[in-house]
């Protein structure tokens, strides 16, 4: 009988975890205000060797992430940060505040997947395997990436300076990063 309630006992506390994991997990879910219906943003980052990368955003296709960026860029969050993670081929990676790619904002952004494609330059938001888990980390794509489509959020695409994303090394800082249109 004993074995029983302890049985019992620790199947509470198991429950209960998880559903605290849960909880938690929701609560940290982050719901930026609309970017106005007639915003057309861009975003310009400058990077330390000079050149400007200039994407647009895709606010009717993510709104949330485009808010989110936009509210981060305002707020100087990715000035002086640097790519973290380059790989020939495929992405850079920047928008981490550690440096390492383990870091965000301290909110997590619920995913919003679309029909979108992943091109060369197309932006996207990094995450862990959770799906909402994207934050400040964005990635540009270096080449076509169809095995990440509906995957992650698509919410932008490089329109000027593609070569410069061709050209960016790990390391590499993003000394100042603008938006306009907003």
């Amino acid at each position: 009988m004993q074995i029983l309630a302890y049985i019992v006992v620790i199947a509470m506390f198991a429950a209960a975890f998880g559903a605290f994991k849960f909880w938690r997990k929701r609560m940290s879910l982050k719901t930026f205000e609309p970017l106005p219906a007639d915003a057309k943003p861009t975003v310009s980052i400058e990077l330390e060797n000079g050149g400007v990368i200039k994407l647009e955003l895709y606010p009717d296709v993510a709104p949330n992430h485009c808010a989110a960026l936009v509210d981060l860029i305002k707020k100087g969050y990715y000035d002086g940060l640097a790519f973290h993670r380059v790989v020939a081929g495929f992405v850079i990676q920047g928008g981490c505040p550690k440096g390492n790619g383990s870091g965000g904002p301290g909110y997590n952004l619920k995913a919003e997947f679309s029909e979108r494609p992943h091109l060369t330059g197309t932006l996207a938001m990094a995450r862990t395997p959770d799906p909402d888990s994207a934050g400040s980390q964005f990635y540009i794509c270096l080449a076509p990436q169809p095995f990440l489509d509906r995957q992650y959020t698509v919410f932008g695409q490089t329109i000027e300076g593609m070569e410069l994303v061709s050209q960016v090394r790990q390391g590499d800082k993003m000394v100042k990063v603008t938006v306009e249109g907003v």
